[in-house]
């Protein structure tokens, strides 16, 4: 059995100490700045306050200042479990810390932004980590539709696990499988990376159709918005499928667990589609984070900001073709310009 040190003890990198636990490895749950009255709920009495379950036993927490302590010098993985917003600190920890190579598979979605196209975290993470500190690291993620508190209670759950290094993704396969946890495995490293990153950002837009309900007159036969929101989830898989062959990954990430799949549990539920429901009902970005959702994280919204200014300059060269991507540049204009959330319907029909 394996030592695995988790870095990040949010409700998705907790929910990952059940399927390691369940198989019999050992759990060292560090977390960040952010997560110390985690850490001290576990420690006291083994509860996860926020996924509002006790995790198993054998998990041993650690605070940020102990992840040296908790990596030691026998962690044979890391599983990173920061946000997106956390990379950066993730990757000074890292830098400091290691002293020899120790293999790292993340959960945490986004995309690092270059000055004409995106690059998936988990290159971004090894490339900086072999750049200040020469170590090179293997590395992998995994995506898909994984909502932390059904893994936590252990109901079924389907993930990839993507790495440019094959074999080791399978190794993760191995290690983590079990009657509940269904990994599969991808050499689409890219491919999965978009996917996981944009599903937040396009369940904004299939958010917006049960908000803007709201804003419509009352019918006889009490009708919904269904048709919409199917109408944008659509164009949300073409528009994966642009970004996704843009950077050199693949379609069947899309059409499958990390693109259709996680879009599909995206928009159920959560703070993506919850500002999308605010932004349906003729608010703005601004005005949602300043009231409805005031102090909320919205990775969706912070993705769009963060990589607006390289989408619209790979439109510009020609890169990506804009006139395929009308749901993508609705979305970047609400959300850098703080204007309403206008659907271009009829650009929809014409951009396949």
């Amino acid at each position: 059995m394996s030592i695995v040190t988790i870095l990040g003890a949010g409700v998705m990198g907790s929910s990952m100490c059940l399927p390691l636990r369940d198989r019999g490895h050992s759990v060292r749950l560090v977390g960040t700045h952010l997560d110390t009255e985690i850490i001290d709920s576990v420690k006291a009495c083994g509860r996860h306050p926020k996924l509002n379950v006790k995790l198993p036993d054998g998990v041993v927490a650690y605070q940020h200042g102990d992840f040296a302590k908790a990596l030691g010098t026998d962690t044979d993985l890391i599983l990173l479990g920061i946000s997106s917003a956390g990379v950066n600190w993730a990757i000074d920890r890292l830098c400091e810390t290691l002293k020899a190579p120790v293999p790292v598979v993340m959960i945490t979605k986004g995309m690092h932004p270059e000055t004409d196209r995106l690059t998936a975290l988990p290159d971004r993470v090894a490339a900086e980590v072999k750049r200040r500190t020469g170590i090179v690291l293997k590395i992998a993620a995994i995506g898909g539709p994984c909502i932390a508190g059904e893994l936590a209670v252990r109901r079924h759950t389907g993930t990839v696990i993507t790495s440019h290094d094959l074999p080791f993704a399978q190794s993760l396969c191995d290690m983590l499988e079990c009657d509940y946890y269904h990994p599969r495995l991808s050499g689409d490293v890219i491919g999965v990376e978009i996917c996981a990153a944009f599903k937040n950002f396009f369940a904004i837009g299939v958010g917006w159709a049960a908000g803007h309900l709201e804003k419509m007159a009352a019918t006889e036969n009490r009708a919904f918005n269904h048709n919409a929101a199917a109408i944008i989830f659509d164009q949300a898989i073409r528009e994966l499928m642009v970004l996704s062959t843009a950077h050199g990954g693949t379609e069947q990430s899309v059409w499958g667990m990390p693109g259709a799949g996680d879009l599909y549990v995206t928009a159920q539920a959560g703070r993506n589609s919850r500002l999308g429901n605010n932004l349906g009902r003729g608010l703005t970005y601004q005005q949602t984070k300043d009231g409805p959702m005031k102090g909320d994280t919205i990775e969706g919204a912070e993705l769009g900001v963060t990589v607006a200014p390289t989408l619209r300059a790979m439109m510009k060269n020609g890169r990506l073709d804009a006139k395929s991507l009308p749901l993508t540049s609705a979305l970047l204009d609400a959300l850098t310009n703080d204007t309403a959330l206008d659907i271009p319907w009829a650009a929809l029909h014409r951009s396949s």
